[in-house]
């Protein structure tokens, strides 16, 4: 069966080994109110069935703070599960959710891979009170050079604790057609993240420019979100 998660435990492990191929993906739906009716047609369309697959490991779902969109995060064993999963049980999910809010548009979905986080430490017990995607966009040229600006953004972070002590973790993935780099942070609340937005330059100025003004990369889009759902296997 399928099993809403707990709000103390709602958040996804995104460092989990057996979940080799994370999947991202946006919804309009337009309005406050019909972010919160979508959020409960897809927890009511999924908890009336079994749970598709052994290998979707978990699904959530995430309130954009511009008050239009949804982000759906799910993490799958392999890109052919998911596959499996889009032929036999997904439509009629779909179907479900639309009947109960008309008019939803979807975006998208990515696929990526996790390369790497800069991890909660250990004894870090806090609940993310805000999630913060950020796209990183890249050259064509420059795709083999995400990795190099992962490690670079994880050594700024390293060498100023301080200036980011409102970051829980960070989680970088790299997408599958080579385009861009997403980083999905967590973060202990909003004022957290604008007081490190604001605060003067610190010990890894230098470092932080050099993230900014790395050769290939084209930009950066970033998004505010709340999370709304958890679904997991009972």
């Amino acid at each position: 069966m399928t099993r809403r998660t707990a709000v103390t435990a709602a958040h996804p492990d995104l460092t989990r080994a057996d979940a080799a191929a994370p999947f991202f993906s946006t919804w309009r739906v337009g309005t406050p109110e019909r972010q919160r009716q979508t959020v409960e047609a897809i927890a009511r369309t999924w908890q009336r069935r079994p749970w598709p697959a052994g290998d979707l490991r978990s699904y959530h779902v995430y309130s954009g703070h511009d008050g239009e969109t949804l982000m759906h995060h799910a993490q799958w064993a392999s890109e052919q599960a998911y596959e499996s999963f889009a032929k036999t049980h997904r439509q009629e999910r779909v179907d479900e959710i639309d009947t109960a809010v008309p008019g939803i548009e979807r975006l998208g979905l990515g696929r990526y891979r996790h390369h790497r986080s800069r991890e909660r430490a250990a004894g870090d017990d806090r609940v993310p009170g805000l999630i913060v995607t950020v796209r990183i966009d890249f050259e064509p040229a420059a795709a083999g050079r995400r990795a190099d600006w992962i490690d670079l953004v994880l050594k700024a972070l390293a060498d100023e604790p301080a200036e980011h002590r409102g970051l829980i973790a960070a989680h970088f993935h790299l997408s599958a057609d080579g385009g861009h780099v997403l980083n999905y942070a967590e973060w202990e609340s909003a004022r957290a993240y604008d007081d490190a937005l604001a605060a003067d330059a610190g010990p890894a100025a230098e470092l932080w420019e050099r993230v900014r003004t790395y050769p290939g990369v084209k930009g950066f889009t970033g998004s505010r979100y709340d999370h709304a759902l958890g679904l997991v296997p009972a």
